[in-house]
Formats: structure tokens, sequence, C-alpha cells
């Protein structure tokens, strides 16, 4: 997966855990509760994911930029 679509999906996953754990505390549902908990966790490992993607991304462009000045 690219950095970015680690990103969206990190994204989506936040967002759609929040519900569900704002859902399982409305209506007392522990389960969904933590389900929601677990998938905003797993959205906040994609998006560093993304991040580190990029920035090791950034570092392999700076070192090739000063390779081509020698």
């Amino acid at each position: 997966m690219s950095s970015a679509t680690d990103k969206i999906k990190g994204l989506a996953n936040e967002a759609a855990g929040n519900v569900k754990q704002a859902v399982g505390k409305a209506t007392g549902n522990d389960k969904l509760q933590a389900e929601g908990f677990a998938q905003e966790r797993k959205g906040e490992v994609q998006q560093a994911v993304g991040k580190a993607k990029d920035a090791v991304k950034n570092v392999a462009d700076a070192v090739k930029k000063g390779v081509d000045k020698v």
C-alpha cells in the first residue's frame, strides 16, 4: 500500500471506531464499544505506517539528491 492509502484507511478506521464506541456507549453495548476502541487504535497505527513510509521516502530522496551532486 502507498503511504496515502495507509493514511486514508487509517482515518476511515479511526472514524468508524469512534462511531462504534459512541453507539456502544449510548446503548450500553460493551462489546461494540471495545470493538470501536480496537478499530480506532488500528487506524492510528495505519496512519503512523503511512507517515513512516513518507519519512523513509523523504530520506531516500534526500540521499539520492546528495549522490547526484557528487
